[in-house]
């Protein structure tokens, strides 16, 4: 029997997920957490062979938990359990030691055979997760933004035009220019709605608005 731990901070998709577990032969929910703290304390206190773990929760989130938990018990499976796919929360995820990463779309048996090879020791990627690791990987390596680029980039993800960035950071529209032309060749753009949205692809901003 495969003991498997919910780590997701919505009842209802804890509900959901154990009601199409509990349809699978050989696998039991045995736990619940509603939050990251939560979830390392279950696993710690008990013997799960994998923990589905949402990447955003209240009080931390899913890839600093795996980390905590990964720093404890080194042979956990975790499987990533997210609605994002951005290439920086999957390399987060990765990085901190989980087995597989999937997206709340997968289907009941894709989920089930997921749980089942992450009991295995197997990895388990959802199909564009795995492409988006592929281009990662060769993706030639770019430089980074500067903080006051980053700043700029902000600023115009938020609407501000280059003369509301230069009163609100104190400095000419001209430099502002400057910040966001050197952006725009760092991040292989031409403009400024292309330079949001990359930086946000690539996790240097966060989506405006997005709280969780």
């Amino acid at each position: 029997m495969i003991r498997v731990l919910l780590a997701d901070d919505h009842p209802v998709v804890r509900a959901g997920l154990r009601g199409m577990l509990a349809a699978e032969p050989g696998i039991e929910v045995a736990g619940e957490a509603a939050s990251g703290p939560e979830a390392v304390a279950q696993a710690r206190a008990g013997a799960y062979d994998v923990i589905l773990m949402d990447l955003r929760m209240p009080g931390g989130d899913g890839v600093a938990a795996t980390a905590q938990i990964i720093a404890s018990s080194p042979g956990a499976r975790i499987l990533i359990l997210t609605t994002y796919e951005t290439d920086a929360d999957i390399l987060r995820a990765v990085e901190a030691g989980a087995t597989g990463y999937l997206l709340k779309d997968a289907t009941p048996a894709e989920l089930a055979d997921a749980v089942r090879a992450a009991a295995r020791g197997k990895t388990v990627l959802a199909p564009s997760v795995a492409g988006r690791l592929v281009t990662h990987v060769r993706r030639p390596p770019r430089e980074s933004l500067s903080a006051r680029e980053t700043e700029v980039l902000a600023l115009v993800a938020w609407g501000r035009t280059n003369a509301e960035i230069g009163r609100a950071l104190y400095i000419s529209e001209a430099t502002v220019k400057t910040h966001l032309l050197r952006a725009f060749g760092k991040l292989g753009v031409s403009g400024r709605t292309a330079a949001v949205t990359t930086a946000i692809e690539r996790g240097l901003l966060p989506p405006p608005g997005r709280d969780r």
